[in-house]
């Protein structure tokens, strides 16, 4: 498994496309489906929208990931940096952060590779 991390708009679909070859088709946009993942497609983008749903219906991602732990093990991993910057006010919006952080930390661990994602340039950090 692979997880390519950084923030908002900086290219880390685009350096997942080019890196793995992968085109549109390849890649599950967890922000545009009712927060299950497709753990038969290759590349998984925009998973902080999956934890914003879990959050949303009480289930904890992390777990849930863990509990799928054989479906994923060749998906690359796309999720946005959302733990810079202003804490957010709002309790769900905390806990959303916090979950991401928490299932971030999870896969990288697990991860063969990891690519923080800064203006397109990928660098590998694991």
């Amino acid at each position: 498994m692979k997880l390519i991390i950084g923030g908002a708009y900086q290219g880390k679909r685009e350096f997942a496309k080019k890196k793995y070859g992968f085109d549109d088709a390849d890649v599950f946009d967890c922000a545009e489906h009712d927060g299950n993942i497709d753990f038969d497609a290759p590349c998984v983008y925009a998973l902080e929208e999956y934890v914003r749903r879990a959050v949303k219906n009480g289930v904890d991602a992390t777990e849930h990931l863990k509990s799928h732990r054989g479906e994923w093990e060749n998906i690359v991993f796309i999720c946005n940096d959302i733990s810079s910057g202003v804490v957010p006010m709002g309790a769900e919006n905390r806990l959303w952060r916090e979950e991401t952080g928490m299932l971030c930390s999870y896969l990288a661990s697990e991860a063969d590779e990891v690519y923080r994602v800064f203006c397109g340039i990928g660098m590998r950090i694991k």
